[in-house]
């Protein structure tokens, strides 16, 4: 069963000097595993959510809070690219620098000569699946990708609901995928749990899913007078698919060109540009209340401090204590150089401390 944790929402940015030091912390921890262990063993790590949350609080930041998902993301993505590591690799952000994920990752294919073709597809996919497959009441606001040139990834993205306050993490990882549509998270870090969810990508999805793609294989007019029909129902305000500011007029231009492309798959129809989560709902609609198709609405379903959290809770960051350990990492570094017997020694008189 995925993993779960709470994250309220805060707002406002952090400190410069803070995250100049969590860029510095992130660069020796980066560099240790780099000496210590395969590019992958990295990945594995931030995909798990209690080592990642664990990661964010080592670094100093709140561990309640929806920021460490956006800080640790580019404390990490500026430390791989200071290091100029050419193992593992790193794109998106927040906001504005989310958008622009697919265009560095083509620069940094490039730049390196690593095939980012599947990267690509794997950063549209997961942004794509839970905002439209998964209709949660959670905008993405945040997309990371960290990927290996072996081609193993790692995404971390980012909702908020404004309604409740709260922000939910959602953890991808290429090594346990087996379908983008069914299933497919590593882990989603929420703890509220809502009843009714547009959840496609549920196992006992798997039937629906396939109605859906096949009413989208329909002449636009026949689905358009369905739904017009359901649209003049009057449904339970409870009802499990809201029916609220549908356009049947931008519907007619998305059926229609869905019908035109005819994707095959689900997966196919889901990453058809313009297809966004009126389009899916619709559709889900239809599927439901004409087709009588049972479409389940199952929502998809701890950690330790090191110096202090960013708004002082457990307690305020000691710089000099968060430079002591900056230090320790880099002379563990160095001396992990100079002897393979030694160099995790000084790691070891870490745990003395």
């Amino acid at each position: 069963m995925p993993k779960i944790c709470e994250l309220p929402l805060h707002y406002g940015e952090i400190p410069s000097w803070l995250f100049s030091l969590m860029v510095r912390l992130s660069e020796k921890i980066v560099e240790l595993f780099s000496i210590e262990k395969e590019p992958n063993f990295f990945l594995e790590k931030i995909a798990d959510p209690f080592w990642f949350q664990a990661l964010g609080c080592v670094l100093g930041f709140d561990w309640h809070s929806s920021g460490l998902t956006t800080t640790v993301c580019a404390a990490l993505k500026t430390a791989i690219k200071n290091l100029s590591l050419s193992e593992i690799i790193a794109a998106g952000g927040k906001g504005k620098t989310a958008l622009n994920t697919l265009n560095e990752l083509e620069e940094i294919g490039y730049k390196t000569g690593i095939n980012v073709s599947p990267l690509i597809f794997a950063s549209k996919t997961t942004a794509k699946i839970d905002s439209v497959a998964l209709q949660d009441g959670y905008s993405l606001y945040h997309h990371t990708i960290f990927a290996t040139k072996n081609g193993e990834w790692v995404v971390i993205q980012q909702g908020m609901n404004p309604h409740n306050s709260l922000a939910r993490r959602y953890h991808w990882h290429s090594r346990e995928l087996k379908s983008y549509t069914c299933e497919p998270h590593k882990a989603v870090v929420s703890l509220k749990v809502h009843k009714k969810v547009l959840n496609l990508v549920a196992y006992e999805n798997e039937k629906a899913r396939k109605t859906i793609w096949e009413i989208s294989q329909e002449k636009p007019e026949k689905n358009l007078k369905e739904l017009k029909y359901l649209l003049s129902l009057r449904l339970p305000k409870e009802h499990s698919i809201t029916m609220e500011n549908f356009s049947l007029e931008r519907l007619e231009k998305k059926l229609k060109k869905i019908y035109e492309e005819k994707p095959k798959d689900f997966l196919s129809l889901i990453n058809m540009e313009g297809v966004g989560q009126k389009t899916i709902r619709a559709l889900s609609l239809i599927a439901q209340l004409v087709y009588n198709e049972e479409i389940s609405f199952r929502d998809v379903r701890i950690f330790a401090y090191a110096h202090g959290g960013k708004d002082g809770h457990p307690y305020p960051i000691v710089k000099k204590d968060y430079e002591l350990t900056i230090s320790l990492l880099e002379r563990a570094i160095k001396e992990s150089k100079i002897s393979q017997k030694e160099k995790l020694l000084a790691l070891k008189r870490l745990a003395c401390l």
